[in-house]
Order: C-alpha cells, then sequence, then structure tokens
C-alpha cells in the first residue's frame, strides 16, 4: 500500500510539473547543475528565439551568448547556497529581438534531489519587455509633454476640480522665481501669483467654481512676479472633460500681456491727447472718404457752418459749399483725390463756403491727405476769413488815402522847391556878380532835393528809391546846368551797378546832395584848363556797405585843401552830409581826383 501510495504521488507530481511546463503565461525550464537546459516549455524556446531541441543539452551562455555572462553568475550562487532567487529584472539581448534589449522577470529556484543536494534549478521567466516599452514609450511621451510645456512662454497649470494645484510648466514658476514644490498641493488662489490681494482671490476662486461647473472663464488680471512686481496676464480657466462628461481637471493658461496693455494705454492716451488737440483747434478740422462723406470733424467746424456735430456727420462736403458752386467742386475734389499731395493754406485759392442757413462766407482750407487700411482720407483745415477780408478792405482803403496823401505831399514839395528854385535864379540876376555862383549852387542843392521827391511820387515807392536811378537824372540835371553856356565837353559817365543800390528816405536826401557837391566841384574847378574831360561815378556794394566813387580826370584838387577847411561852401558840407549817411569818404590824388564814399546799407521794402 504503502508503495502505491508513493507511486501514486510521484505520478501526481509528474502531472503537476508537466501543466507547469505547459504554461502559457510563463516561461519554464529546467537546468541541471551544469547549467544545461534538461526541458523547457514552448513559451520560453519562443521567448529566447531558439528551437527547443537547440535548448537541450546547451548551456545558457551557449543558447544566450549575450545575457549568459549577467545571469550564469547569479544561477551558480544558487547551486552552491541552495537559496531561490525570486522576481529578478534582468535586461539584455536574446536571439529573439537581434540588436535590442529584452526585459524580463526571473526567478531561480533550487531543485533539491535529496535534503541539501541540489540537483538543479528550476527557471520561471515572464518577458516584461511590451510592458517596459509600453512605460517607456508613456515617460518618453509625457517628457515630451513637459518639454513642449516648458518651453512656451504661455503659462499653464493643472488643476483638480475643487482649485488644488496638480503641475505647472516653467514659464510661470520662472516668472515668480519659484520651484514647482513651493506651489503644488495648494489652491491655486492661495499661490504666489494671486495672495497680495484678497480681491483677486475671490475673482480666482469664483473662476474656478465656474470651470468646475463645466464653463470656460476668461479675464485679464495683474499677478505678482519676482521682485514683488506685476504683469498683467490674459488669463482663461477650461473644464477638461472624461469620457462620462465630467470634469476631471481643469486647465489653467495664460499670456504675459503687459506690453500690450502699456501700448494700449499708451494708444488710449495719445488718442485722448490728440482728440483733446482735435477739439479744441480753433480752425475747422474735417476729414473726408472717397466719397465726400464727413468721417471727423471738430467742434469748431460744426459751428463755423452753424450745425451740430451729429447734424455734421450726416452730411457731405458739398453740403457746406454754396448750390451754385457744389458740380464745380464735386469734380475738382475727384480730381484731387485722384493723386492727392498736401496743399498748404497759402497754396490755396479763395474759396466760398455756405452755411446751414444758407448764408455764404469766405474760407481758406488746407489740404492733408491721410493713409489708413481702408484707403485715403483727406484731412481738411478751414479758416473763415470773413473778418480778415474785411480788415484788408480797410487796409486798402487806408493805404489807397494814404498813397494819395504822399503823392499828394511829394508833388507838393517838389513844386514848392521849383519855386524855391526860380526864385534863386531870379535873384540871381539882380544881385551882384561875385554872389552869381552861390546863388546858382544853391540853386543846384534845391533841384536835388526837388528830384528826391519827384522820384518818389513818380514811382510810388516811399520806403526807398533806386541810387543809380536817382544819379543818373541828377547827374544829367546838374550837367546841363553847368555846360548849357560853356564851351567845354564835360562828358559824366554812370556805371551801372551789378546789384541795384537802394537807399532810404533817410539817406536820399544826403546822398543827392552830396552827389550834387561833388559832381558840381569837379565840373567847376576840374577842367579849367582843359576842353574836354570825364567825371565817372560808379557804386557797388561790399557786404553791408555800399561804395559810390566819383572820380574825374581834371587837374586835381591841390595839395593843401582838405575837405570841411576851404572857404569853398560845398567843401564844407561834404563832411555833414557823409556824417548824415553814416558813412565815411577818402579824397584820392591820382591822374586827377577820386571820391571813395562808403556808407552801411540799411533795410528797405526793394
Amino acid at each position: 500500500m504503502a508503495v502505491t501510495e508513493q507511486r501514486d504521488l510521484t505520478g501526481l507530481k509528474s502531472g503537476a510539473f508537466d501543466a507547469v511546463l505547459s504554461s502559457e503565461d510563463m516561461g519554464i525550464a529546467i537546468l541541471d547543475t551544469g547549467l544545461r537546459y534538461v526541458e523547457l516549455n514552448s513559451l520560453l524556446a519562443r521567448f529566447n528565439g531558439v528551437s527547443g531541441e537547440e535548448h537541450v543539452g546547451r548551456t545558457v551562455s551557449e543558447v544566450l551568448p549575450k545575457l549568459g555572462p549577467l545571469i550564469t553568475p547569479i544561477l551558480k550562487e544558487v547551486i552552491e547556497t541552495g537559496e531561490p532567487v525570486r522576481n529578478l529584472e534582468i535586461a539584455g539581448e536574446t536571439p529573439s529581438v537581434v540588436g535590442q534589449d529584452s526585459f524580463w522577470e526571473a526567478s531561480y529556484l533550487p531543485i533539491f534531489s535529496s535534503p541539501g543536494r541540489v540537483a538543479g534549478i528550476l527557471v520561471m521567466a515572464v518577458n516584461r519587455t511590451l510592458e517596459y516599452e509600453l512605460k517607456r514609450t508613456q515617460e518618453e511621451a509625457h517628457e515630451l509633454q513637459r518639454r513642449i510645456l516648458d518651453s512656451l512662454f504661455t503659462f499653464v497649470g493643472i488643476l483638480s476640480p475643487d482649485g488644488l494645484l496638480i503641475d505647472a510648466n516653467r514659464a510661470p514658476l520662472q516668472a515668480a522665481g519659484i520651484d514647482l514644490a513651493d506651489v503644488v498641493g495648494k489652491r491655486f488662489w492661495d499661490c504666489i501669483w494671486w495672495n497680495y490681494s484678497p480681491k483677486i482671490q475671490m475673482q480666482l476662486r469664483s473662476a474656478v467654481i465656474r470651470a468646475g461647473a463645466g464653463e470656460t472663464v476668461r479675464y485679464d488680471v495683474p499677478i505678482r512676479t519676482v521682485g514683488d512686481t506685476r504683469i498683467t496676464i490674459d488669463f482663461m480657466i477650461t473644464p477638461l472633460l472624461g469620457s462620462d462628461g465630467e470634469v476631471t481637471h481643469l486647465v489653467a493658461s495664460a499670456n504675459d500681456v503687459s506690453e500690450r496693455k502699456s501700448r494700449e494705454a499708451e494708444l488710449s492716451l495719445s488718442e485722448k491727447r490728440f482728440r483733446r488737440v482735435f477739439d479744441s483747434t480753433a480752425d475747422g478740422l474735417v476729414m473726408i472718404n472717397d466719397y465726400g462723406e464727413i468721417m471727423l470733424a471738430n467742434p469748431s467746424m460744426a459751428s463755423m457752418f452753424g450745425y451740430s456735430l451729429s447734424e455734421l456727420y450726416s452730411c457731405s462736403i458739398e453740403d457746406l459749399i454754396p448750390a451754385h458752386l457744389r458740380d464745380k467742386h464735386r469734380k475738382e475734389r475727384s480730381r484731387y483725390q485722384e493723386s492727392p499731395v498736401p496743399r498748404a493754406m497759402a497754396a490755396m485759392r479763395e474759396l466760398m463756403a455756405c452755411r446751414r442757413d444758407g448764408s455764404e462766407f469766405p474760407v481758406e482750407v488746407a489740404l492733408t491727405p491721410l493713409q489708413f487700411p481702408e484707403g485715403t482720407r483727406v484731412l481738411a483745415t478751414v479758416v473763415d476769413i470773413s473778418i480778415q477780408k474785411q480788415i484788408q478792405a480797410s487796409l486798402i482803403k487806408a493805404l489807397k488815402e494814404k498813397t494819395s496823401l504822399l503823392n499828394e505831399v511829394h508833388h507838393r514839395v517838389k513844386n514848392n522847391l521849383q519855386v524855391v528854385s526860380s526864385l534863386l535864379s531870379l535873384q540871381a540876376r539882380s544881385v551882384p556878380e561875385e554872389l552869381v555862383d552861390a546863388f546858382l549852387e544853391s540853386q543846384g542843392r534845391v533841384k536835388a532835393m526837388a528830384l528826391m521827391h519827384q522820384q518818389l511820387y513818380e514811382h510810388k515807392t516811399y520806403e526807398s528809391i533806386g541810387a543809380a536811378r536817382y544819379s543818373s537824372e541828377l547827374v544829367t540835371l546838374i550837367t546841363r546846368s553847368h555846360t548849357m553856356s560853356s564851351s567845354q565837353n564835360i562828358e559824366t559817365v554812370l556805371v551801372p551797378p551789378d546789384r541795384e543800390v537802394f537807399l532810404t528816405m533817410d539817406q536820399a536826401l544826403p546822398f543827392g546832395l552830396l552827389l550834387n557837391e561833388l559832381v558840381t566841384n569837379s565840373i567847376k574847378h576840374a577842367f579849367t584848363d582843359q576842353d574836354v574831360g570825364e567825371i565817372r561815378i560808379s557804386m557797388s556794394q561790399d557786404g553791408d556797405m555800399n561804395i559810390v566813387v566819383v572820380e574825374d580826370n581834371g587837374k586835381g584838387v591841390e595839395e593843401g585843401i582838405e575837405l570841411g577847411k576851404t572857404t569853398s561852401l560845398g567843401f564844407q558840407l561834404i563832411p555833414g552830409l557823409v556824417e548824415q549817411l553814416d558813412g565815411e569818404i577818402a579824397l584820392i590824388r591820382d591822374n586827377g581826383t577820386r571820391y571813395e564814399i562808403r556808407f552801411r546799407k540799411q533795410e528797405t521794402e526793394e
């Protein structure tokens, strides 16, 4: 009976072992003490990439040449110690997958033939390669997601539905100068970004509740950053739904919009300043589109034309033009808008405008084309010149009256001086012979003064006269007066100046008298021993100085005679006349006589 039971037990064990070998979930093998395969199941053979027949009788190192060196020491230790090794994780290359490691979870159990005597090893192995690959792929995907999120400038955070911070990317952490460990697990509104302000915290807490209920919430909000500074973010919190439609997480995201907000504030301030300037400008300002419709206008424009601003915006620009001029204005506007260029106020001709009540008034208009994305707009600056026109008319009338008065004054003065000249001529006939020359010289001076007044009223210039024309007529008058009864042939030459020399009213009289004295003196004294002679007069400018030269080719002024120091009245007058010109005179004795007069130019209306 005992033998039978022992045989049955042995059979039971054999059946159990066969059942284990046929397992489809685990690779099974029996190794002898030489680490040779004695038996193995088909699953392990597939794992190793070698048929079962090729395993039997070969060692582990022979079947698995790249994995053998790793596990052989472990197997030997099991045989020597009789201690099992369980759930050992092994990675290495097998013939089944060349060039790539496979991953195993193996247990090595000693098989005893008798107590204390190890007869072999039972190998039980589970191939975890697929699990490890899946895990590695998931880890790599997670790491990729983390790198992508950390590379974004966008702030991203993951919350639980009740507002606990689970994760956050690098951007918000760096902005606040903190680590993830400083905030993870906290209520989002208690984190450093928000806890500087109870009001901000309440706003965020409300947003979390709304997002937890399935609503997406978005708003601009200032948050605290490193150094207790503030930046403005465009914040959004969105619910993340599971397959059952329930909220599983909340996704918080934000972008730094501080620069945008700053630009918006600057733009708003600029717009306010522009509007303040635009609305407070005294001139009328109006902007029109290609169709002549009024797009923008200031209060001055509306007031000028008798409209309210709202009424003006319903008008076209042609509504502000008198009815009989509208068609013409519309055509001119169309031509201008085909190739618009800035046109200054002074470049515009006078226009007529029409108020709401139909009354017309004169205006000046400057045009400025402005480029906008929607096209070119034209800004017109409009000035009501009604008062200027009235003032201009008054000034023209006053100027005409002044001109008539000045003409009359100069005409009368000239006539009076001619009367004086005639009286001197008559008186010269009845005075002793030695006084005749004095009377005639005085007559010449009076004629010089009369000629100046004649020039002024004939040429309608009351600020200045041209020195060349005045000199030409004066010299002709002097020469005719002194040479009519003489047999001498004395020629006077006036050299035309490169640029006209103008004399003010204050300069004209002393200049004429000075020229009279110098030319008269040359005619009377320079050619007493000659039948012919020449007197040359030239004018030029040197910077702000006028230069007049009077020279003759006569016998010259005797040595010892100086201007202002002789008994001759003419020579005595010359220094005083030069002084009135605020100038200087030089007397040069060289092949005749040469006078050089220099005096400063004065501002004149040329």
